[in-house]
């Protein structure tokens, strides 16, 4: 018997006098030890259902129908307090971003020991004890330290480990994951990852997973249900699913995810067209017809049900048959949906160089305490961009990778002048830029633009489009308002955005489209250097491919040259020609996209590339663990900045000695002591076995040292 049963659910909110469904007629089951992953393009009802389960719809949100059955008992049937009863101790919620979830004026140990003295009824003393032993048990280095500090005081991987440490505590019998590590660098994520699906094995925990990416889902989840405009329309074991998916929106969802290796020069992304259509203008046939590459007339005029196409495997499609008897081929689309070939055109090896960093330092003074200021102690520093050496070619686009703190964005602020550097030189095509923004004239600003990853806070609500876009073309180049008029409606259909669009708000714009509207205005001045601050990695995966595509085809058109910084090296392995990688400040190794994939690569790069989720549930991956999180840029380690971490520790010589550059045979640099034959040789030979084991983690290589 399922532990919680879904059945016929349909949720609705509330718009002015009316009820909208936001989810509609999904059934879903989750047995003890199970982990279903929901999955869908924003918009598609995914929180809204672990809402509904968790009861924390709101005034403006209720269960219209349906039912939800939890250990035998109708949890929409609950008085209040009984559903109190139920929360924390019998089922928790692990939200999307731990910081706004956790009480900034309480230290962590006490919002863990709370929900043990409330829901487990123990005494002070035994909460504590039992909160500093959860921390431990999320691998938690020093959970004494952990549990005195505040939640500002650790990094986003520590605060999701904490969460997970209060949601486990109580040892409830269903997890309700939404998008825990959706803001989490690769290396933090495998580590909460791994960490995850180890404390769900050991108590038979349920889980419902809600995400939208696919490679943790592969790896994590038994089951994958499919959402759609708010409805379910597949569902399958995990393997089934990714090996043979039925719905067209599914294939859609697979095929846009970048794979390790792709590159846009040999194949194009192929996104989804269109966009979820919003509540008020859901079709009542089939909700995907709109978009649906297969669609007939039946899919414009009959809502499909849910069929069991083959065993274990749902589909609500009317064009299953055919799928699965093989006479209808769900194919990957030989080329974009806006009908142009959008594949780029090799990089100029010989390129003249656009822009060029030299010995790049920004260090920040860290404010004293009052201690400090009375013993006059000098103020620490952060180091957080020390010494960077790097070159990009007129036209190229180089990606720029690394975890979190690693001074990828404080480099780009720096080079457009947000962030005022304190050593080095910035030039660009030849001239040397003023470090402050404000020294900088209209045709240095006209020259370097800057796309940010989170469009909502880079746009103005209260601006239309049409205004956001004209403003570039009247302040940096002079037009009169009809001409920055109709340059903005050339931007917009450049974007692939309709002309119309200058008329709405931010706010009657999707994700994608913001961020569309976002590179439009960006482009507006037709700058030689535009920077994409992890422009994509807060978007859909199908959203993703259509800006990666879009990217592509403006670059193309325009010859400008772009620093694409991410801490996904998929989607930089796509969209780069050449990729540097950051850590504390410092590169570890630049290398072509293609060279960057194939032995020899720094140890930092292996580990990174060891913990990116593949979305194939068959893959084998030997994961690199790092020990712990990267140290604090207040004391960057002696000799290698990686040496207290890295797998393949040689001894003193890395502790002590700065490391020479090498310079590999296909014109790549690495920062390492260990010879290039002998570090090829050694991640060959792990490659090797990576084929003959299963697909559970190893321990690190080695031990790191300090």
């Amino acid at each position: 018997m399922p532990l919680l049963t879904i059945s016929n659910l349909t949720v609705s909110y509330r718009h002015g006098r009316t009820w909208q469904d936001a989810v509609r007629d999904v059934s879903l089951t989750i047995a003890a030890g199970q982990t279903v992953g929901l999955v869908g393009e924003s918009g598609s009802g995914k929180s809204t259902i672990a809402l509904a389960l968790m009861r924390y719809l709101g005034p403006d949100g209720r269960v219209r129908r349906g039912q939800i059955q939890f250990d035998g008992r109708d949890l929409l049937a609950l008085a209040p307090e009984a559903m109190r009863a139920v929360w924390g101790r019998e089922i928790s919620l692990v939200p999307q971003d731990p910081f706004s979830s956790l009480n900034p004026a309480i230290r962590v140990g006490e919002q863990v020991a709370e929900p043990l003295r409330r829901h487990l009824g123990l005494n002070q003393k035994a909460a504590a004890q039992r909160a500093l032993a959860l921390l431990e048990m999320a691998r938690i280095p020093d959970p004494a330290r952990v549990a005195r500090s505040y939640p500002h005081q650790l990094s986003g991987g520590m605060q999701q480990r904490v969460m997970l440490a209060m949601a486990l505590g109580t040892e409830p019998k269903l997890l309700v994951l939404d998008e825990p590590t959706t803001n989490l660098d690769v290396t933090t994520q495998a580590a909460v990852l791994d960490l995850l699906a180890d404390l769900i094995r050991e108590r038979d925990t349920a889980v419902l997973y809600v995400t939208h990416n696919l490679g943790v889902v592969a790896h994590i989840c038994d089951r994958v249900a499919v959402l759609y405009a708010g409805e379910l329309v597949e569902d399958a074991p995990t393997a089934v699913l990714y090996r043979q998916p039925i719905h067209p929106y599914t294939r859609g969802l697979l095929d846009s995810v970048p794979q390790l290796g792709q590159n846009k020069r040999r194949a194009t992304l192929p996104a989804i067209p269109g966009r979820i259509p919003p509540l008020a203008d859901r079709p009542a046939a089939c909700v995907f017809a709109p978009r649906c590459p297969l669609a007939i007339e039946i899919c414009h005029g009959e809502r499909p049900s849910l069929a069991a196409a083959v065993d274990d495997h749902a589909v609500r499609c009317h064009r299953w048959p055919e799928i699965v008897d093989g006479s209808l081929v769900l194919a990957r689309p030989a080329a974009p949906q806006n009908g142009r070939a959008n594949l780029a055109p090799s990089p100029q090896t010989d390129a003249p160089s656009l822009l060029d960093l030299t010995e790049l330092q920004v260090h920040f003074d860290v404010t004293r305490s009052l201690a400090e200021v009375i013993t006059s102690q000098p103020a620490a520093k952060v180091r957080a961009v020390d010494g960077v050496n790097l070159a990009v070619g007129r036209g190229q686009t180089l990606g720029l990778v690394g975890e979190s703190g690693s001074g990828k964005t404080t480099l780009a602020r720096a080079v457009i002048g947000l962030a005022q550097r304190t050593g080095g030189a910035v030039e660009l095509l030849g001239f040397s830029l003023p470090a402050s923004l404000s020294d900088r004239d209209l045709a240095m600003l006209k020259r370097v633009q800057y796309i940010f990853q989170n469009p909502e806070e880079a746009l103005n609500p209260y601006l239309s489009v049409g205004e956001t876009l004209r403003r570039p073309f009247i302040s940096l180049m002079g037009l009169s308002k009809a001409e920055a008029d109709e340059r903005a409606a050339q931007l917009l259909t450049a974007v692939h955005l309709p002309p119309d669009y200058a008329r709405r708000l931010p706010g009657q714009l999707s994700g994608g489209e913001k961020q569309r509207v976002a590179i439009a205005r960006a482009f507006a001045a037709s700058p030689d250097l535009l920077i994409a601050d992890e422009a994509v990695s807060a978007l859909d995966v199908s959203v993703q491919a259509g800006i990666l595509n879009l990217l592509t085809e403006l670059q193309t058109d325009t010859g400008n040259t772009l620093l694409f910084i991410s801490h996904d090296l998929a989607v930089v392995g796509y969209l780069a020609d050449r990729i540097a990688v950051m850590y504390l400040g410092h590169l570890m190794e630049v290398a072509d996209a293609d060279a960057l994939f194939a032995p020899p690569f720094h140890p930092y790069t292996e580990a990174l590339l060891s913990a990116i989720p593949v979305p194939d549930p068959q893959a084998s991956q030997t994961r690199i663990h790092l020990d712990g999180d990267a140290p604090s840029q207040l004391a960057i380690p002696s000799g290698c900045p990686f040496h207290p971490r890295c797998p393949r520790y040689l001894g003193d010589v890395c502790r002590t000695q700065t490391p020479p550059w090498q310079e590999t045979e296909t014109g790549g640099r690495i920062f390492c002591y260990i010879p290039l034959e002998e570090l090829k040789e050694k991640q060959l030979t792990a490659n090797n076995q990576q084929s003959t084991v299963n697909d559970q983690p190893t321990n690190q290589l080695s031990t790191p040292h300090t």
